[in-house]
């Protein structure tokens, strides 16, 4: 297969999330539009200063961060993106009903060549193809958080995904630098499915007293070699996503992802993790 990086991207979403995927794409050298209906601008910050912490690692190469940021855009709304994408990646918060309205406008909006992603970390993949005339060019890319400095990109392939689509996806994750683990379409896959269910059972064992915080994950970090013990995890991740994960496992997989109550509770204090400055340990 000839290698070709993506010319023209389009990102749906400007969290931490979605300016992450921009600024890796623009940083391959992609054109990249980001759909945003809030704050444009504080999506351009994200990028911007995304693109100065990867100057400081020595991880732009000879590439100028101005030069980078210039090949990133906003729109408004979806309806804003250009037809002429390689790629667009969808990276709206974790509902069902709100993916689907997306994914249902960006494929009017697109060249039918254009291959369609979500960056969903637990809703089936087949489940958001619904939302879609031609089911064939829709595929999971779930990026991780922090994304420019994550390795992983899980590929999910449904039963309908094209296989050029899912040779062409895996591509562009290897040019990224990154490595791609391809899974078959289920609810939470494969990583959302095991990092949930270890950070539950953390989240238990503190709720139920067997240690505080900081003991919990220090005994996976230095027993296990785990590089972040699953309450911080959980704090990066948010404690609002890791949430909404949890309920949605619970309806699809049973009980066994049940949330806890202690996670219930932080998540209506407002207790979020890092974006807050607070959740299982307190983020300056």
């Amino acid at each position: 297969m000839t290698r070709t990086v993506p010319e023209n991207v389009g990102v749906v979403g400007g969290g931490r999330m979605g300016a992450g995927i921009a600024q890796i794409f623009a940083t391959l050298g992609s054109t990249v539009t980001v759909a945003e209906t809030g704050d444009q601008q504080a999506v351009l910050t994200r990028v911007s200063d995304g693109l100065g912490r990867a100057h400081e690692r020595g991880k732009l190469g000879d590439a100028d961060p101005a030069n980078v940021l210039s090949r990133v855009s906003t729109v408004g709304a979806p309806d804003g993106l250009p037809s002429a994408l390689d790629l667009v990646v969808e990276a709206v918060p974790e509902s069902l009903d709100l993916k689907l309205g997306v994914l249902a406008l960006v494929e009017k909006i697109v060249a039918p060549s254009t291959v369609i992603a979500s960056n969903t970390s637990s809703i089936s993949i087949a489940a958001l193809g619904a939302a879609l005339n031609d089911p064939s060019r829709l595929i999971g890319m779930h990026f991780f958080n922090p994304v420019p400095a994550s390795t992983l990109v899980e590929v999910i392939r449904a039963p309908a995904t094209d296989g050029g689509v899912v040779d062409r996806v895996r591509d562009w994750v290897s040019q990224l630098g990154k490595i791609d683990v391809l899974v078959n379409d289920s609810p939470g896959f494969a990583t959302s499915r095991l990092g949930v269910c270890l950070g539950l059972e953390a989240i238990r064992m503190l709720e139920e007293g067997v240690a505080d915080a900081e003991s919990i994950d220090r005994a996976m970090e230095l027993g296990y070699r785990h590089p972040m013990g699953p309450l911080r995890s959980t704090d990066l991740v948010g404690l609002d996503v890791r949430l909404a994960i949890a309920e949605h496992l619970t309806k699809t997989l049973g009980e066994r992802f049940a949330p806890p109550a202690l996670l219930r509770e932080k998540v209506e204090r407002g207790e979020l993790g890092r974006k807050t400055g607070q959740g299982f340990f307190a983020w300056s």
